[in-house]
This record gives structure tokens, sequence and C-alpha cells, in this order.
């Protein structure tokens, strides 16, 4: 019987991080043996590290409680303990980098909740179900960073995962111009109400570098790889708005969408419910089934009703109707910590396994 492999979550103290170790915990196939975190949260026991700001809804797992916290910067001694690491830190953009390039060095493969690495061309940036294939640059990165094991792959941000997957099995007809405008949970701040009072009753019309975020990464997840590059997608043009809502967990967005060739309203139901993945061909332990889930009810999907449909791993869709300035407008619900952030990453390590690219050491 062959062993679970040994993940290591850097940023456990964290909300994301958190998340991977409720979402990790009875996993099939992997088993978190080590947490890591900023130097002050190092060496304390991984439930005294986050003593008084624990988010989740349920208790920290007894696997981990009692795990030492590893100081996130000790890289080489991190990977001699690990087949490879979920990372999700809180630092600015160029540490990031820096330190998972350097897990990399070692030789250990860095699955990343973080947007550090997003823009490098040879860095997959993966929803499991779109694309894949873009597993195919590894090559071109390993021989970048000079390993042969080690490597990077990041998930996408959370504020367009419901809708690029709503998007996504309707590229056959073209889509030209798509307006997303998303309303985001507390969560995806790192926050909860306890922690952010000044939400409750509250909408803030901004999230720093989401717009942008939600406007390129979509043309990455749609681009093709070349040479070893993935040389992101020409359109469609996308814009968005995204603004901050008074909700604890899950992310909406109303879509509106127009096309080189309009499809009929059956046509896009029919691509929605027939949507085929890879991840639901391998029988992945977090692909959801079905991937897409579209309401016939206007009222529906409602965040607090649907983000955790599919284990938190589905996107909801509904309120499917023609529009005056663009073809046709909908809505979409994903769980953001969940399909967004943690899950997907989990997701991807499923696949990477799969696919013969993660191992034991």
């Amino acid at each position: 019987m062959n062993r679970k492999l040994k993940a290591g979550v850097i940023g456990a103290t964290g909300m994301v991080g958190q998340r991977f170790i409720t979402l990790l915990e009875g996993h099939p196939w992997f088993e978190v043996t080590l947490v890591a975190a900023s130097k002050r949260s190092a060496g304390k026991p991984y439930a005294a590290a986050v003593e008084g700001r624990w988010s989740m809804n349920r208790p920290v797992p007894d696997s981990v409680r009692d795990l030492v916290v590893l100081d996130a910067s000790r890289t080489d001694d991190i990977a001699s303990g690990v087949d490879f690491v979920f990372c999700a830190v809180d630092m600015p953009k160029p540490e990031v980098l820096a330190l998972e390039e350097a897990f990399a060095r070692t030789e250990t493969p860095v699955v990343s909740n973080n947007s550090a690495a997003r823009g490098l061309p040879d860095v997959p940036m993966l929803i499991p179900e779109i694309n894949h294939g873009h597993l195919a640059a590894l090559d071109a990165q390993k021989k970048r960073l000079g390993v042969k094991r080690g490597f990077i792959v990041v998930k996408p941000n959370c504020s367009l995962q419901s809708y690029v997957p709503a998007v996504h099995p309707l590229l056959e007809f073209g889509p030209i111009e798509v307006l997303a405008c998303t309303y985001q949970a507390i969560s995806g701040a790192g926050k909860t109400f306890a922690s952010w009072p000044e939400m409750a009753d509250n909408v803030i019309p901004f999230i720093k570098g989401e717009e942008e975020k939600s406007e390129l990464e979509p043309l990455k997840i749609w681009g093709t790889v070349e040479g070893g590059r993935i040389v992101n997608a020409d359109s469609p043009i996308i814009t968005s708005q995204c603004i901050r809502v008074p909700v604890t967990d899950g992310h909406m967005a109303a879509v509106f969408v127009s096309f080189e060739r309009k499809p009929a309203r059956e046509d896009i139901l029919s691509r929605w419910r027939n949507f085929k993945s890879k991840p639901a061909e391998l029988r992945l332990p977090s692909a959801p089934s079905p991937f897409l889930s579209y309401f016939e009810d206007d009222a529906r999907p409602q965040t607090k009703l649907d983000r955790d449909l599919g284990n938190g791993m589905a996107v909801s869709l509904g309120r499917l109707r023609p529009d005056k300035l663009f073809d046709w407008k909908f809505v979409c619900v994903s769980h953001n910590t969940i399909r967004g952030a943690a899950g997907g990453a989990i997701l991807m390590a499923e696949l990477l396994k799969a696919e013969g690219l993660i191992g034991p050491r």
C-alpha cells in the first residue's frame, strides 16, 4: 500500500493556511506532517500559535495541534521533512517569490495560493478543470531553476473563479467582451466579523488589486503553451468591478458577455450541463461532480445557500437571460477560501500526483 505523501503547509497560521489544515484532515492521499509560519509563531505548538485567531468552524485537528511551527524561512530544514508544500504566506510579493523559488531549488514542489509567481510565463496558473495542459510549461521552469523535481504551480485569484468556469465552456462561440462585477466575502481579506466589525452593515466599493487580477489572469488561463512559455490569450476583453460585501464566505459574480456567434439559451445551458474535465475523469478526491450547476429558480444561486455545493468546490450558476447591451447575462457563486484558495490548491496537488509530477521524495 502506498503511503500518503508528506505535505507541509507554509503560512499555516493565516486564514487560508487554516483552511488547508482543515481540508487536509483525513485526506486519502496527503498528510500534513509539518507547519511553518513567521518567526513570531515559530517554536510554538500549532494550537497555541492560532489560539485566539482560529477562524474555522471546527476545532484544530488533533493531528496537527501539537506540531511545532517552524520558521518559514528555513527552507532546507522544511524541505527535508516533506514531499511537497502548500504555500499561503502573507508577505510582500518579492519576498514570496524568493521564498517559493528557494523551496523549488531544494527539489520541493510548491503548490501556491500566492500571487507572486502568477505572471511568470513558465509557472502554470491552474483551474484544474480548465487548463491542466499548462503543466507542459514545467519542463522549462525546471530548466530555469536548475532543478529536476522542484517547481512552482499557482492558483488564480479567488475573484475570477466563479465566472471563468462559466465562460470557459462557451469559448467555441467566441466571447469578445466580458463584464464581471464581483461581490466578495470578507474572508477574502483574511477577516471575520469579529476582527473587522466595521464591515457589518457595510459595502466597500474597492479591493486593492482585485480588478486588475480579474481582468488579466483569465487571459493566462486561456493562453497556450509555446516553446515552454504560456502565452496569454488576446481575447475576450474583460472589465470588472470588485466590491467587498458583508458576507463571511463566498464570492458572487454578475456576468455580462457578448459573442462573435451568439449562442441560443439552450446552447449555453447544454454546454454547462455537459461540461467534462480532467479532474472528474481522473476521479480526483476533491473534484466536484458536477463542476457546474445551474439553478432555474430566479432567486438562486445565493451565497449562503450555495457556496458549499460540491463541498465548496463546485460553481453555482443562475439567472441566464438576454441583455440589452451584451448578448447574455447570468450570476455565479463560488466559495472563495475553498474553491478559490485552499481547496483549489489541493485539487491542483491531486492533479500533479495523478500526472506523476509529485511523489515521495
